[in-house]
């Protein structure tokens, strides 16, 4: 008796464990279940057949994306979130525990702020809690209820309602994390670092620059590392600016520390040598940095020092980029581009040989394994059929206004780019940007 799947996708480029190679993919109650050498004739109810341009990659995992709704749902919001996700090919993202009013530092707010996801999600949407002064004791609970780890701050946040750990209060969150192996996600920048650096106000760029220098992250990540090795528990760097971080992370994991690394879009593709004075788009913390920085960032993730690339999606109104003035110290520090990010990585890593097999382990499957999700960022048999069909050759130009993102303002602006997603499913269900169709996860279920 022939098996009929639910949708059999085809074509001559299917991105597997084995790599792309010509193949049949079988879908049924939105996960996949058979995947057969192109020619075998999988039956669907609905057959798909890709054109010879399009590769058919895993959905992607963004696990930095920072939605901002409730409280700051004008920055950014479930819907426009997610729609950007789908249309850059992600198919899940987990959120970030600020800007959203209130943060998810308790079960209370965190069942807030999935009562606002619930009803908007176009794709899959995870949640992360936070670790603030105080609330030590929460942290069992929100784990229970399945958050995928905590983040903390060991500086200022930007937003007064998260402030930061210090260090000895993140060696006691630590060891209560180690306690049922959850993970401490951690923006790391030294804040008395911070304090002795030059100021960051003024339109020059190289100010802003040397506000925040290397060895703010150096020292913070320094810290750490050795509070996870003295505790035991799994630490991971958020957004990785400074290479110079590179030799300690390499000799942390050889030393067997539980240590994990990400770094951004932004990192890897725009130079501080050619950033306009006053073009504060571009400001983030920690900040873009030389072009030898970036070169070495790239060898950190070829090493596998660094193990994936995700958005730091982090959106602002545009009156708080402060476009007016382009007055650093005053701009929102915060880069939009998650509906862009594949995009953009695909354009620099092909000029550098990197195939698109790399690109897609560093944006999918690595921080699936970095949040212990079961069953995405793999195109292969028992995983969700969550899908991008994916033009690699096709060229556009980035124009913000076209973009699903709430604000319209990105440093990319008009920057010509290589590989447009045509088509994103979740759970085998074609995204259609009217109805949300994707689901809330939780740790351990996903």
């Amino acid at each position: 008796m022939t098996t009929e799947y639910d949708l059999v996708i085809r074509g001559r480029k299917v991105l597997t464990t084995a790599g792309i190679a010509p193949r049949e993919v079988g879908i049924v109650d939105g996960r996949i279940v058979a995947l057969e050498p192109l020619g075998n004739a999988l039956v669907g109810k609905e057959t798909i057949e890709l054109a010879d341009d399009e590769t058919l990659i895993p959905g992607l995992v963004d696990s930095h994306v920072h939605v901002n709704e409730p409280g700051r749902t004008e920055w950014e919001g479930f819907a426009s979130a997610t729609k950007a996700a789908a249309a850059g090919g992600v198919t899940t993202i987990i959120d970030m525990p600020l800007n959203s009013i209130p943060p998810t530092v308790t079960v209370d707010a965190l069942n807030v702020k999935r009562d606002s996801a619930r009803t908007q999600a176009f794709v899959d949407v995870g949640f992360w809690g936070g670790a603030i002064p105080g609330n030590t004791g929460d942290l069992r609970g929100l784990h229970d209820e399945g958050v995928f780890g905590f983040k903390c701050f060991l500086l200022h946040s930007g937003v007064d309602e998260f402030p930061p750990l210090e260090p000895d209060e993140l060696e006691k969150d630590m060891a209560e994390l180690s306690g049922f192996d959850g993970l401490m996600i951690v923006h790391a920048e030294d804040s008395r670092a911070i304090d002795r650096a030059p100021s960051p106000d003024g339109d020059e760029y190289e100010g802003f620059l040397h506000s925040r220098p290397r060895g703010a992250e150096n020292i913070a990540i320094a810290e750490v590392i050795e509070r996870a090795r003295w505790t035991g528990a799994r630490a991971h760097i958020l957004h990785l600016s400074s290479s110079d971080a590179l030799a300690m992370i390499a000799s942390a994991k050889r030393d067997g520390v539980k240590l994990t690394v990400e770094t951004c879009p932004h990192y890897l593709t725009l130079l501080a040598e050619e950033i306009p004075n006053g073009a504060t788009a571009f400001k983030c913390c920690p900040p873009i940095r030389e072009a030898s920085n970036r070169e070495l960032l790239w060898q950190g993730l070829e090493d596998g020092v660094i193990d994936c690339i995700v958005s730091d999606h982090s959106p602002s109104t545009v009156d708080l980029k402060d476009l007016e003035n382009g007055d650093f110290g005053v701009a929102w520090g915060g880069i939009s581009s998650l509906q862009l990010g594949l995009s953009i990585i695909w354009t620099e890593a092909r000029q550098r040989g990197i195939p698109l097999e790399r690109v897609v382990e560093w944006m999918g499957r690595k921080p699936a394994e970095l949040a212990r999700l079961q069953r995405k960022g793999t195109l292969a048999p028992g995983y969700d059929a969550d899908l991008a069909v994916f033009a690699a050759d096709e060229a556009f130009i980035v124009d913000a206004e076209k973009l699903h993102h709430k604000n319209h303002i990105t440093p990319y602006q008009g920057k010509a780019l290589s590989g447009v997603v045509r088509r994103t499913f979740v759970r085998g269900t074609e995204v259609d940007f009217n109805e949300p169709k994707g689901q809330l996860i939780r740790r351990g279920t996903a």
